[in-house]
């Protein structure tokens, strides 16, 4: 009889999402994942490959989930300074509302890239060059419409916000308070609320 999985793929990978991106890939045990998931080992492996496969595959739901969803949501708002305020606050209140003070998953996977094989790298260079590309566009959409000086390097400026992103996302595990959390969110803000040129 042939084998047959009794189990749903999907929401597997979901449940090993949750522990890669609290405990990290190299703190997670088969063990670890065999309880989450409720699959044996015998089938995790038949059905993923193995602990690395299964990271890639969480990995990548999560940036699907998370991030592309999140950006496409804020570039339908047709409005690049409201969508770069609205982009910051919610940053800030996923970081206090969290009790687990997970941050975020590609962040936290990017922390251990010295660890990983190319495949993981090149998903989390491509997150972060995309999070840069919808910075650069809002503020280049900006100044076409006389919202944003057109002094302002848009690339430069991209690249600042996206390391404020980090930021809040590695203090906001723990080591910010939400006034700290809530200053960088302004600073963004003002950053990119800049008056345009008369």
């Amino acid at each position: 009889m042939p084998w047959e999985k009794s189990f749903d793929e999907q929401e597997v990978v979901d449940k090993a999402m949750q522990v890669f991106w609290k405990k990290g890939y190299e703190a997670t045990s088969i063990a670890d994942l065999i309880e989450s998931t409720g699959i044996n080992r015998g089938s995790l492996y038949n059905a993923f490959g193995g602990k690395k496969q299964l990271f890639m595959q969480s990995l990548i739901k999560y940036d699907t989930d998370t991030r592309r969803a999140i950006l496409a949501e804020l570039e339908r708002l047709d409005n690049p300074t409201l969508a770069f305020k609205k982009f910051f606050t919610m940053l800030a209140q996923q970081e206090l509302n969290d009790p687990d003070k997970k941050g975020c998953f590609l962040v936290n996977t990017a922390i251990e890239l010295y660890g990983h094989d190319d495949e993981t790298q090149s998903l989390l260079r491509q997150g972060a060059a995309e999070f840069e590309s919808f910075f650069r566009r809002g503020i280049e959409v900006a100044q076409i419409r006389n919202e944003m000086p057109t002094s302002l390097d848009a690339t430069a400026t991209a690249k600042v916000l996206y390391s404020l992103v980090v930021a809040m996302r590695v203090l906001g595990r723990g080591l910010y308070d939400e006034t700290a959390l809530l200053a960088i969110a302004k600073q963004a803000e003002l950053l990119t609320a800049l008056p345009a040129e008369t």
